[in-house]
C-alpha cells in the first residue's frame, strides 16, 4: 500500500459493484473505492449505468489510510468537468423584504372579505370581555 499515493492516475479494474459505489482493484493485492459520488460530474442512480465488473477504469488516488488499509478512489477527478451553460432566461428571485411591504390589502380582494367577515364572526361568537 506504500507504493500509492494521493493525487496518483491510475489504471484499475472494476471487482465488485455495490449501490454506494464500485471497487476496484489497483493491483493483485490492493482495491480501492469508488464511491457513488466519485463516478460522474453527472448525477449516478445507479452505478451499473456507469461501470461493469471487468471493466478497466481511469481513476485518481483521493486519500490513503494506511491504518484502515483503504484507499479513496475518484473516477470523475480524471475527467474534465462539464461547462455549464447561462441560462437565457435570468433566475428568479425571491422579493425583497421592503418590496414585501409594500403589499397592499386593497389589491387583494380576498382579504377585503374575510376583513369584512371578521366582525361578523366576533359579534355571533358567545366570547365576553
Amino acid at each position: 500500500m506504500a507504493k500509492y499515493e494521493k493525487d496518483q492516475v491510475l489504471t484499475g479494474k472494476v471487482t465488485g459493484i455495490q449501490p454506494f459505489g464500485a471497487f476496484v482493484a489497483l493491483d493483485d493485492e490492493t482495491q480501492g473505492l469508488v464511491h457513488i459520488s466519485e463516478i460522474s460530474h453527472d448525477y449516478v442512480k445507479d452505478v451499473n449505468d456507469y461501470v461493469q465488473v471487468g471493466q478497466e477504469v481511469e481513476v485518481k488516488i483521493l486519500e490513503v489510510d494506511e491504518a484502515s488499509k483503504k484507499i479513496k478512489l475518484s473516477m470523475k477527478a480524471t475527467q474534465e468537468a462539464p461547462k455549464r451553460e447561462k441560462s437565457a432566461k435570468p433566475a428568479r428571485r425571491a422579493p425583497r423584504r421592503n418590496e414585501a411591504s409594500n403589499f397592499k390589502q386593497e389589491e387583494a380582494p380576498g382579504f377585503t372579505v374575510l376583513k369584512d367577515k371578521l366582525e361578523d364572526w366576533i359579534k355571533n361568537t358567545n366570547f365576553k370581555k
